[in-house]
C-alpha cells in the first residue's frame, strides 16, 4: 500500500477509516399512509321525516310570549319572584322534566331559561331594563 491509502487523520488505512469512507446514505423510510376507514354517507332519504330532537330542559325561546302575556295581563310591569310565580302557572305544561333540576349555580333551570329570554326581549325591544328586580314591557311611545 502507498502511503496515499492511509487516512491523514488517524493513520488507518482508507478501507477501514471513518474518515476515508463516504457516510453511508440512510435508507428511506417508507411512509405506509394511515388506514382510512371508508365514510359513510350520513344524508337523510328524500322524503324522511329529520330526526326529532329530544329536549331535555325547555329553550328560552317557549319562555319569550309567556312572558310578555303575563306582563300585559300585569299591566305591563311585575316584580321578578311574582313574575316567575305567574311565569310557572303559565308554563306548567310545557315544562320539562329537566326544567326543575337546578343548575350548577343552584337555579332552577327553567328560571335561567326566562332570564335568558328576558335578555333576548330587550334586545329586540320588547323589555326594557328598568329598576332591579322589576321586569317592564317596553312602552310603545318609547322608541
Amino acid at each position: 500500500m502507498s502511503e496515499s491509502d492511509y487516512c491523514d487523520l488517524c493513520d488507518l488505512p482508507l478501507s477501514q477509516c471513518v474518515h476515508g469512507m463516504s457516510p453511508a446514505e440512510p435508507k428511506p423510510v417508507a411512509k405506509t399512509p394511515p388506514k382510512r376507514r371508508p365514510s359513510v354517507a350520513r344524508t337523510r332519504t328524500p322524503g324522511s321525516p329529520p330526526k326529532p330532537v329530544t329536549r331535555r330542559w325547555t329553550p328560552p325561546d317557549v319562555f319569550k310570549p309567556l312572558i310578555v302575556a303575563v306582563l300585559e295581563e300585569a299591566g305591563g310591569e311585575l316584580e321578578a319572584d311574582d313574575l316567575f310565580l305567574e311565569l310557572e302557572i303559565a308554563a306548567e305544561d310545557r315544562l320539562l322534566p329537566g326544567d326543575r333540576e337546578l343548575t350548577p349555580e343552584g337555579e332552577l333551570r327553567w328560571w335561567y331559561a326566562a332570564r335568558r329570554a328576558r335578555q333576548a326581549l330587550i334586545s329586540e325591544g320588547a323589555m326594557t331594563k328598568g329598576q332591579p328586580g322589576m321586569w317592564q314591557l317596553a312602552r310603545p311611545d318609547a322608541g
